[in-house]
């Protein structure tokens, strides 16, 4: 490029930068900032097999009346939409109800040399005519993420959502099919995905989580 040549288009070559210029120029400098995030936003998403998807999250059913109280305990991962922070087996988690009314998280998950990966949070009813649509948070000052419980009987199995919008633009989702036990009857995990395809989820996409050789779980 020749020294102090404009590749900017032709309306912004001139002298005259009005305000109207200046915020014509910002504006394109703002898309020329999404187009690059939203690149990598693409490509992160790819890399890790995440469930990217153009516009806005789907609003699937919920359960309904659903008892917070009844949903406590542990649940088993059977099956799920790839999430790129379980990287471990044996995966997990412990719901506890609190004094405040919030619930208490606990993810666990065994890790490939053997350690147990875990972490905690606070996941708590957004709104009371709405108990099954929760959200969760396990970091200070980042936003919580959605988690919706589309269907459970309580005793043996929990299909939960997860969709998050970015810019009203695309969203990702995860979706988990949980189970009291570390297995599930195919006949369920077939209704299960009968739901989620309702729902708007491509099931082909769904892992089989690793819940073999678990022993060492017991502790946590």
């Amino acid at each position: 490029m020749a020294a102090g040549t404009c590749t900017c288009p032709e309306a912004w070559q001139s002298k005259d930068f009005s305000n109207g210029s200046v915020k014509a120029f910002a504006s394109f400098l703002d898309m020329k900032a999404f187009k690059v995030l939203f690149a990598l936003l693409l490509t992160a998403a790819t890399i890790d097999g995440q469930s990217f998807h153009v516009g806005k999250c789907p609003k699937p059913s919920v359960q309904e009346d659903f008892n917070v109280t009844k949903y406590m305990g542990t649940w088993y991962e059977i099956e799920k939409l790839p999430a790129v922070f379980e990287r471990g087996t044996c995966n997990q988690a412990t719901y506890s109800l609190q004094s405040d009314g919030t619930v208490k998280v606990h993810n666990a998950e065994l890790l490939s040399d053997g350690t147990i990966n875990s972490i905690e949070g606070v996941a708590k009813v957004k709104e009371p005519s709405q108990p099954a649509v929760l959200s969760v948070n396990f970091f200070k000052g980042v936003a919580d993420g959605p988690y919706w419980v589309l269907s459970t009987d309580y005793q043996s199995y929990s299909l939960v959502y997860s969709c998050s919008d970015f810019f009203g633009v695309f969203n990702i989702d995860f979706a988990w099919i949980l189970a009291r036990t570390r297995t599930l009857t195919e006949d369920v995990i077939k209704q299960l995905h009968e739901k989620l395809t309702a729902a708007g989820v491509n099931v082909n996409r769904l892992e089989v989580s690793n819940q073999t050789a678990c022993d060492v779980m017991v502790m946590t």
